[in-house]
């Protein structure tokens, strides 16, 4: 498939590093290269600027600190220099709400006074964070309760990784200085499922996924980080070859009549030409398998013929399926199918030789589950009646 001669772009704000009317600089977000440069046009001489970048990133994203004053192995007067021009700034949690379960969700809020949303899920051996890469959603996913609420802009790259910031604060997951390393971590896989579309904002989420799976500061690994995507094709090569992360498909629909009302972005890049698209992802990006999302409502797509329809078009495609049961929120113009028709789909794809773990729902009762989210700010409700029009049904 030929590549577009430009990214794909959508016509969204996003909020530049510098402030307006000489405003400081946000440090959070910038890579290596990106750090270099600034450090170097507020007067650190070239020769020194990779060991600056290397000792302020270790403070930055090792040791989490925020003030500069407490980077005691930088001069006095450089620490000076740099609270001057710079901050060292995340999202502000305007609220925390834990589940039953466990499941924290944070509503935070970022440049411009928007808001997003960011769950944190833990698990047995690990705990995965859920993070947002737009304020609301362009897609418009007729089962997504963040489709319903209309982009506003693009997260920076800061406010991409202050989100992982912000969890490990809350889950005061900072090491100690003069203590026993502690191998055990909280937050050990990241996932862009929450709020937007990963790739209609490619360059904030791949210059923060460069800076979340840098050795030196956060340090997840690309294996622990997985992007979910509802099919942008032109940004699927390119996300193996300069992120390399794990890939996950917001599927959901075995005929493009189906998806084209699940997914309307179905109507621009169809199921065949998105399959096409995803055959070489393993390949390119080292990774074992892609995985297919796949949220289960009742009467919609859920049939045994739409199992045995959905293990022949991947078939080829090293993948797994994640069977989601549909989780509701107010004005939902779905139902959750029934838990034995969805054990029938999940048996009918794990015969043919595909794992299909069926998810089980995770903070539900604070809206923190997979397709709940939306910022408070947008919370007014609309009818069933006008939800149901735009999902065409």
């Amino acid at each position: 498939m030929t590549k577009p001669s430009a990214p794909i772009t959508q016509d969204v704000h996003t909020i530049p590093r510098k402030l307006p009317e000489g405003g400081k600089v946000n440090l959070v977000g910038l890579t290596r290269d990106q750090l270099r440069d600034v450090l170097i046009e507020a007067g650190t001489p070239e020769k020194q600027a990779k060991m600056r970048v290397g000792q302020i990133w270790q403070w930055i994203y090792h040791w989490g600190v925020r003030d500069f004053a407490q980077m005691t192995n930088l001069a006095k007067d450089y620490r000076a220099m740099l609270a001057e021009r710079f901050e060292i700034a995340v999202p502000e949690i305007v609220s925390k709400q834990v589940s039953m379960d466990g499941t924290r969700k944070y509503l935070l809020k970022i440049a411009g006074g928007h808001e997003v949303e960011a769950v944190y899920i833990p698990e047995e051996n690990r705990g995965t964070l859920c993070i947002s890469s737009q304020v609301g959603c362009t897609l418009t996913c007729s089962f997504c309760h963040t489709g319903t609420q209309k982009l506003v802009r693009n997260l920076t790259a800061g406010e991409i990784v202050g989100q992982v910031m912000v969890a490990r604060d809350d889950l005061e997951e900072w090491p100690e200085q003069n203590t026993p390393k502690n191998e055990t971590r909280l937050v050990s896989n990241v996932v862009l499922m929450g709020m937007g579309e990963p790739l209609y904002n490619f360059e904030n989420v791949r210059d923060a996924m460069q800076v979340v799976m840098d050795g030196e500061g956060l340090s997840l690994s690309r294996r622990r980080i997985t992007l979910s995507t509802s099919g942008v094709v032109p940004e699927i090569a390119k996300t193996a070859e300069e992120i390399g992360c794990l890939l996950a498909i917001s599927f959901h629909a075995t005929t493009d009549e189906v998806r084209d009302r699940l997914v309307p972005i179905n109507k621009k890049w169809n199921i065949e030409t998105l399959l096409n698209a995803l055959r070489d992802y393993p390949r390119l990006s080292n990774s074992e398998r892609i995985t297919f999302e796949y949220v289960m409502l009742k009467g919609v797509n859920d049939s045994d013929e739409d199992a045995r329809r959905l293990v022949k078009l991947i078939r080829g495609i090293p993948a797994k399926i994640n069977l989601i049961p549909f989780n509701e929120w107010p004005g939902a113009p779905y139902e959750r199918s029934d838990w034995e028709r969805i054990e029938s789909f999940a048996d009918i794809i794990y015969k043919a030789g595909y794992a299909s773990p069926i998810r089980t729902p995770r903070g539900e009762d604070i809206m923190a589950a997979c397709g709940q989210l939306k910022s408070a700010t947008e919370r007014a409700r609309k009818s069933r009646a006008e939800i149901q029009a735009e999902a065409g049904l």
